[in-house]
């Protein structure tokens, strides 16, 4: 299937490492323009230079926080007027609060909701010039199934798929769409499950067990399914989530 995602602009946030680089790079595979952002800026131009090296479009990178809202706003601005345009925003960045303290729920809610909230106002107007705008944002299945017990990141990301829905419908007549896609447990070396693996083995063990497919799932199996949204094939799909698990979700999906 062709995609038709050669020559779009995308702007992908946190693009350097796990689910946001396999993003990033699998645009790139498609021969998009790609500008990436994330907080350590030697990793972000290490990735625009790997970005540059696997399509025919261009790459660049900004090291920012998305929680500074001037910094997101400039760098899409740039971003755009380089490309000539932004076509999709992937909102990739999450806070996890992983912790039920007052620090975990800020530090959640400032990085999912507030940083994609800062991503989106920043490429709005670019998105609302295209004639195949598109946003994505990251949740998560802590959003839609009990997991883990009652912490700030399962909260705030639900609240973010609310955001996108409700966005969604407002942002329809302007011919953008805005989706969500929420991975389960998803393996990188690295990452959260490579963490416990190490350091929780009884608890990745657990997870790995309760499975259906017996694994967990890689960064490119939900980049697949990200640029699929953000793609001109997926044109008539917004307000939707996306659930990228292994059926590890024990839930008839409506």
């Amino acid at each position: 299937m062709d995609l038709g995602l050669a020559g779009k602009r995308a702007l992908v946030t946190g693009g350097t490492r796990g689910i946001g680089q396999a993003i990033a790079r699998a645009l790139a595979a498609e021969d998009c323009d790609v500008a990436i952002c994330a907080r350590n800026g030697d990793a972000v131009a290490a990735e625009v230079d790997a970005l540059a090296g696997i399509g025919s479009g261009q790459a660049s990178g900004q090291g920012l926080d998305v929680r500074d809202r001037t910094a997101v706003a400039a760098w899409a601005d740039d971003s755009a007027a380089a490309f000539g345009g932004m076509d999709i925003l992937i909102a990739n960045v999450s806070g996890f609060g992983l912790t039920t303290d007052e620090a975990g729920w800020r530090q959640a809610f400032e990085g999912d909701i507030l940083g994609t909230l800062n991503a989106v106002d920043a490429a709005r107007n670019h998105l609302e010039a295209s004639d195949a705008g598109a946003i994505v944002a990251i949740s998560s299945i802590a959003a839609v199934e009990f997991f883990g017990g009652a912490r700030p990141y399962n909260a705030i990301k639900a609240a973010l798929i609310t955001y996108i829905s409700n966005l969604a419908n407002e942002l329809a007549p302007k011919r953008v769409r805005a989706n969500t896609v929420s991975p389960g447990t998803i393996f990188f070396e690295g990452g959260v499950w490579d963490d416990r693996r190490i350091n929780q083995p009884a608890v990745y063990e657990g997870a790995l067990a309760s499975n259906p497919m017996g694994r967990m799932g890689t960064p490119e199996e939900v980049a697949a399914a990200t640029v699929f949204l953000a793609s001109p094939a997926a044109a008539f799909i917004t307000g939707t989530n996306i659930i990228v698990d292994g059926g590890l979700t024990k839930r008839v999906q409506f």
